[in-house]
């Protein structure tokens, strides 16, 4: 599939912020040519539905909040693109309330 095109090669694991990124080519100063990412744009958080807040503690950090929530701390950017943070430090602060939400596009499931 990624001989045929159809699916682009990537270094980047499924659960990465960065797999998908399509990449591109720019041209060195050494005329050479480099590969790089495109830009990747964060989502708006309103794409994200909430399941609860988290208020943050003295010391905390997202890559701990991450593994608490979801199991696996790597997922720490996942929190920072549905509270719309360009850094963890951002969501870091005690007493920030962290929206927790489902996957992007992934709906609430109906109140009981």
């Amino acid at each position: 599939m990624f001989e045929a095109g159809i699916i682009e090669r990537t270094d980047f694991p499924p659960e990465s912020r960065y797999h998908g990124i399509p990449t591109a080519q720019v041209t060195g100063p050494d005329g050479q040519p480099v590969s790089c990412l495109k830009r990747r744009l964060s989502p708006p958080p309103e794409e994200f539905a909430l399941r609860h807040l988290r208020e943050t503690k003295q010391g905390e950090r997202l890559d701990r909040i991450a593994a608490a929530e979801t199991g696996d701390p790597e997922m720490f950017w996942l929190l920072m693109d549905a509270n719309g943070a360009l850094w963890a430090e951002d969501l870091e602060e005690p007493e920030t309330a962290i929206r927790i939400t489902w996957p992007r596009g992934v709906p609430a499931p109906p109140e009981e």
